[in-house]
């Protein structure tokens, strides 16, 4: 990718884990009985057939990494755990009620944080056989986990894995002792080797690293020798991270400075240095900052034209029907989406009046329902189509004609109907997307929202 590439697409994007994104969700949230009845509505279309998702969020962490981006509460109180346990199955048997009759097909199920192993070996056990009582466990169903190397031990491990996980997600980001320490993050080489040969030899079937570029103190050289460890390890899938910088949003990110990050043209360095070595070594390219080896499941699916994304990432499941349990988790009954309160007492003050604890959301228009699809399909698959289908629109037009500029940079390959990403253009995927954001150039940002796209 040249400089000149970078500096022009590299600007604030979302990262479209849905469409609209969710600054730009209405601003009033539906009411529960119109939530219900989406929910109620999508279950029984898909159920059968499909089977649902479930997301559960923990948020406690004992100590504050602060790169992160996502919602915690930090404590070293374990007796959070028990109560905040009930809260959650008692908003799952809250959604049951929704549900109706029909028993639940659990299809897809993942724990993420925060800290999931926050919670005992116990509580965790407890709380999966709990939500999973009266329902029924799909025969293909995927079970995964985040595991952060620091705190997730060999009973957490046999634990999820006597209830059903078979997949586990390791939090790696960098194996650099400076990078780690000035995020706040400790955990050895040794014991992110130790998970994965634990989860391994218990019967896990994928494990997946994640791995950040661009974060604070990160040089082209240290990274490079993060990732031939990562080669050594051989996980059978990765998530290779752009570092979101919003510090605005997440004030621990003013522990550090810009100063202290790599420069967009040095961030691109790092990331094409570590793709290139990751190609070597036998992992293909698959969605956008992700890699997977051939025998796994991802890559199948993205070879296949299945890949799917939702809110807990690339999946190689699709489900309609998304529930998220817990503080700030997102449902998402593809026809509208809601967001849970984020503060933990707020959960549980909705909880205890007997109501779904969401405070936001977004029921879909029919012109959001068609740019869903095609942002979906180029997120998955780096392609759309139009003519088939039949949506078409006039918002799917104006994109199109945002599409000149790149296209004449070969990001982009246009026919009648169809649009593809090039090789040079995965880089900017996030940037073709943005082109089909109706609501994103109807009401363009006033003030920091998004991190860079690059």
């Amino acid at each position: 990718m040249s400089n000149s590439l970078l500096q022009k697409y590299n600007v604030p994007g979302p990262r479209y884990t849905s469409y609209p994104t969710v600054p730009y969700w209405q601003p009033t949230p539906p009411t529960a009985e119109r939530w219900t009845e989406l929910v109620n509505d999508t279950f029984a279309v898909t159920n059968q057939k499909e089977g649902i998702s479930l997301y559960i969020h923990i948020p406690f962490c004992e100590k504050l990494c602060t790169y992160c981006g996502c919602n915690t509460r930090i404590t070293i109180n374990h007796k959070v755990e028990r109560p905040y346990m009930n809260a959650v199955l008692k908003e799952w048997e809250l959604y049951k009620k929704v549900l109706g009759t029909g028993k639940p097909i659990i299809r897809e199920l993942h724990i993420g944080g925060g800290t999931p192993t926050f919670f005992s070996p116990e509580h965790l056990k407890e709380m999966i056989t709990r939500l999973l009582d009266g329902c029924e466990v799909h025969p293909k169903a995927e079970f995964s986990f985040e595991a952060p190397p620091g705190n997730t031990t060999d009973e957490h491990l046999l634990a999820l894995y006597e209830v059903g996980f078979r997949r586990i997600s390791i939090g790696v980001q960098d194996f650099n002792p400076v990078v780690l320490e000035t995020i706040n993050r400790h955990q050895t080489y040794e014991q992110v080797k130790h998970l994965t040969e634990k989860a391994r030899e218990l019967g896990y079937m994928s494990v997946n690293y994640d791995i950040v570029y661009g974060l604070p103190k990160q040089k082209v050289f240290s990274m490079t020798q993060t990732i031939a460890k990562v080669i050594e390890l051989r996980p059978d899938r990765i998530a290779f991270y752009s570092y979101a910088h919003v510090p605005w949003i997440k004030p621990g990110q003013r522990s550090f400075t810009e100063a202290d990050l790599p420069d967009s043209a040095k961030k691109l360095a790092i990331y094409e240095a570590c793709r290139s070595l990751l190609e070597l070594a036998g992992y293909e390219d698959i969605g956008m900052d992700h890699f997977a080896l051939p025998t796994d499941g991802l890559y199948r699916a993205f070879k296949e034209k299945r890949l799917h994304r939702n809110f807990m990432g690339y999946t190689d499941t699709q489900t309609a029907l998304l529930i998220g349990l817990g503080t700030s988790a997102i449902s998402d009954a593809w026809w509208g989406y809601v967001q849970n309160e984020k503060s933990v007492e707020a959960y549980y003050k909705r909880l205890e009046n007997n109501e779904l604890p969401f405070f936001k959301g977004h029921v879909l228009t029919r012109e959001d329902l068609i740019l869903r699809r095609h942002i979906q399909r180029i997120m998955c698959l780096f392609e759309t189509s139009w003519f088939e289908n039949q949506e078409q629109g006039e918002a799917l037009y104006q994109g199109l004609g945002r599409l000149e500029e790149m296209e004449a940079d070969g990001l982009i390959e246009l026919t009648p109907y169809q649009l593809r990403v090039t090789e040079n253009g995965r880089s900017f995927v996030r940037n073709v997307c943005m082109a089909f954001d109706a609501r994103l150039w109807q009401n363009a940002p006033q003030t920091n929202l998004f991190s860079q796209t690059v």
